[in-house]
């Protein structure tokens, strides 16, 4: 009977009293989709995986059977020699040769492996003949092991031999056969292979570079000596440092280190004492050096009498204050300068070079003539061949003059006295000659060897002579130098330029300096950028007795400084950082030598013996700043003392005044201004900000000060800033100046000052204020201005005009 059909698969049911079935959401089915996705990928990934192992297992089998062909291969000729030789011996004693291969049965089909090697052997013309040899031994039809091609990871394919006919060699494989396609094989195999790991070529060549590097770091010589090294150690030496100086890794000296007890990372810096024993430890010699060595060889070796030329004379013009020295200079150098001093006294030294009739160069250094400037004119003198005496003929012989006499004779530099004001009425040149002698000045119209020359300044008379006079004497000095060699010179005089930095004059006196050499000035070095000459022209070299102004250097350097070109910017740093430390340590001592202990400053303090005033000082010039600490410092006295907290160059900042109010200081300003923050902040701290331009009115208002009457007749208020936008050029009137009124106000015959870069080059007064075309007594801040100067025309865009009015306060 037929079976009865199967039942139609039924839809599940539902349990009695239970929910249906819900259908999936459209997130629910993307979040099993994307799952579903991931187990897809990983089941593929894990495949891929799985496929590669086998073929780097098959890989490694081909790998072993090509080892295995070659040194079949190897075998062969061995044995191929083998027979030979033995041919070669059964001939010679008569016998019936059996080939080895003949001898032994199929399954001791083994090749004979000779126990000695065969390079022992001689190759003689039967083997030769049976190998059928190259005449540089190498079987024919045969590469040399040299010259047999490389296959992958750097393993020499196996080359075939062709031997001749009786002599067994086995089959080489060629590259690609094997079990990458053909052949099956299982995951067990492939296991098994996988757990020798191949060496790469990157691994080998990095080996290499490893032993490489270990041997040169070792130094070993052939006989297995180790390289002893003399290690120069300074006073402190970093960790790397002293690694590379002893050619070992840093590393292994941070280990010798620990365990010294000396924890020390590599860029941390160790003493001498311990760095020795590092050596010591390494067994290298040490040498110890200090820190001045750095200068050792600063200067260079003394010049050869053949090498030397005839250089310009340095001639310093010295004299008593307003005696024309500043006239007589610009009377050679057909110039006017003295006209933009302040109050016609020279407050810097200036360097010129001047070209006489004769066509000889002289360099003159004009150093100022007031007694606050005389560690300024000591330095112009030390840096200086010949100087001239100025002496005004209806003055006579001052106190500046006899200073000059005594700096020029301290120096030990020759004299020439130039009789000034020879056409004033009342001029006695015979009285000056006479004076003179109390002070061992004999001129040659008396008897002696000194030169003297009538000259006039303001009618350019007796210049000529004058010239002379000094090329005679430069003749008799035989002043010469070399020029083919690194310069080496004198800082004259340096100041901060806003627009291009740090500027130095300097006297170049031996050498020559050129552009882009490495500088080192005092605690200061850098790259010379430009150099000017007196003239403002821009020059690639200076040579000897030449006087320019360099840019580049990292600070401005105190004026008398010397300066030297070095071979590299590694050893001017070096030399910088030696100065700057002892620089530091010159000025702590100092300080802590002033106050002494806490106890014997709170005595003197209690007791009232002794007050003290203390200054910080900022002028435009190093000069400048170093004389006006040298005129206040001699204004103490025994109770009261007068220190100067801080001495610089440049603007007002606002850390002077924060220095000023610790301190209880005031600020002596000269030629310069504070900035606007510095304003402020002097103004709600109270710090007294004072400004001056003559020299002497320094010392006389500190005098003041010291003495306790401090109360001058005349007080300088301060009414406003103006800032010159534009200027205009007016037929009749000059140069007129627009200007936008930035704080304060303007008022019509105020005393005005002229401010660039915050550096006063003009002091005057207004001689017109206009408000469009209409003349006005006063513009206030907020409000545009037409100013225009009396006398003065050298207006800029970007100038600030500082206005000022003079009040009368009792005493």
């Amino acid at each position: 009977a037929p079976s009865p059909a199967p039942a139609a698969p039924q839809a599940p049911r539902p349990r009695q009293g239970g929910p249906a079935p819900r259908a999936l959401t459209p997130a629910e089915q993307a979040t099993r989709q994307r799952v579903l996705a991931v187990a897809a990928q990983r089941e593929a990934e894990r495949r891929e995986q799985e496929k590669i192992s086998i073929l780097s297992a098959a890989e490694e089998a081909r790998r072993r059977e090509e080892e295995a062909a070659r040194q079949a291969l190897e075998d062969a000729k061995a044995q191929a020699i083998a027979e030979a030789a033995a041919r070669e011996a059964a001939e010679a004693a008569g016998t019936e040769h059996v080939p080895a291969a003949l001898a032994v049965t199929t399954d001791e089909a083994k090749p004979a492996i000779v126990a000695a090697p065969a390079a022992a052997r001689p190759v003689t013309p039967a083997v030769r003949e049976t190998l059928q040899l190259k005449p540089g031994g190498r079987p024919a039809g045969a590469d040399d092991e040299d010259e047999a091609p490389r296959g992958p990871g750097g393993v020499r394919r196996p080359a075939t031999v062709a031997p001749k006919r009786g002599v067994p060699v086995a089959p080489a494989k060629k590259l690609g056969d094997g079990n990458r396609r053909g052949g099956r094989i299982d995951v067990q195999a492939a296991l098994e292979g996988a757990d020798e790991k191949v060496r790469s070529l990157a691994s080998v060549r990095r080996q290499r570079e490893r032993e490489r590097r270990q041997a040169e770091l070792e130094l070993l010589r052939a006989d297995g000596v180790k390289v002893v090294r003399e290690v120069i150690l300074p006073e402190t030496i970093t960790v790397q440092e002293l690694a590379n100086r002893m050619a070992a890794r840093g590393n292994e000296v941070v280990r010798a280190l620990m365990k010294m007890g000396v924890m020390a990372t590599i860029t941390q810096a160790i003493d001498a004492d311990t760095a020795e024993l590092v050596v010591s430890e390494f067994g290298h010699k040490s040498r110890r050096v200090s820190d001045s060595d750095v200068e050792i060889g600063l200067e260079g070796e003394a010049d050869e009498d053949a090498d030397l030329q005839i250089r310009p004379p340095v001639v310093t013009i010295m004299g008593h204050v307003d005696h024309g020295k500043t006239s007589l200079l610009d009377a050679l150098r057909h110039t006017a300068v003295a006209a933009g001093e302040a109050g016609g006294i020279t407050q810097h030294i200036g360097a010129y070079q001047v070209k006489a009739p004769s066509g000889a160069l002289i360099t003159f250094l004009d150093t100022p003539g007031h007694e606050a400037f005389t560690a300024m004119r000591a330095r112009g003198a030390a840096a200086t061949d010949i100087v001239v005496l100025v002496v005004a003929a209806d003055d006579g012989v001052m106190p500046q003059t006899i200073e000059a006499i005594k700096h020029a004779q301290a120096a030990g530099v020759p004299l020439i006295v130039a009789i000034n004001k020879i056409d004033r009425p009342g001029a006695d040149a015979n009285r000056v000659r006479q004076e003179l002698l109390q002070y061992e000045i004999v001129v040659e119209e008396m008897g002696g060897d000194t030169q003297d020359v009538e000259v006039s300044a303001l009618k350019k008379l007796g210049l000529d002579k004058l010239e002379e006079a000094i090329l005679l004497q430069a003749e008799v000095l035989e002043l010469r130098a070399n020029p083919d060699r690194s310069a080496e010179g004198a800082i004259i005089e340096s100041r901060l330029d806003k627009g291009r930095g740090p500027v130095a004059t300097v006297l170049v006196q031996k050498g020559t300096l050129h552009q882009g050499d490495t500088v080192v000035a005092g605690a200061q070095w850098g790259r010379v950028r430009a150099m000017l000459d007196d003239k403002g022209a821009n020059v690639k070299s200076a040579g000897p007795s030449a006087p320019v102004e360099i840019l580049g250097l990292s600070g401005a350097p105190v004026a008398g400084e010397p300066f030297v070109v070095v071979e590299n910017e590694q050893r001017a740093r070096e030399i910088v950082e030696y100065r700057a430390q002892k620089l530091r340590d010159r000025q702590a001592a100092a300080q802590t030598a002033g106050r002494g202990t806490m106890e014997e400053m709170l005595a003197r303090i209690q007791a009232g013996a002794q007050k003290e005033v203390a200054i910080v000082v900022k002028a435009d010039v190093q000069g400048s700043a170093e004389a006006i600490g040298v005129v206040v410092t001699k204004v103490g006295n025994e109770e009261v003392r007068v220190r100067v907290l801080y001495s610089g160059v440049g603007q007002i900042t606002e850390s002077d005044v924060q220095l000023a109010k610790a301190s209880d200081a005031i600020i002596v300003a000269f030629n310069v201004r504070a900035n606007v923050q510095a304003r402020e902040l002097s103004k709600s701290e109270g710090v007294d900000i004072r400004y001056y331009s003559i020299i002497y009115e320094v010392a006389d208002d500190i005098e003041k000060l010291v003495k306790g009457k401090l109360a001058p007749v005349h007080r300088e208020k301060f009414l406003g800033y103006a800032e010159i936008r534009q200027v205009f050029n007016i037929t009749k009137t000059g140069k007129v100046a627009g200007c936008y009124v930035t704080e304060g106000l303007v008022k019509r015959g105020c005393g005005v000052r002229l401010l660039r870069d915050n550096v006063v080059i003009h002091q005057g007064e207004l001689s017109q204020l206009k408000r469009f075309k209409d003349d006005v007594k006063e513009v206030a801040r907020g409000y545009e201005c037409g100013l225009s100067f009396a006398g003065f025309q050298d207006l800029r865009e970007g100038d600030v005009v500082e206005c000022y009015e003079t009040e009368i306060v009792a005493a």
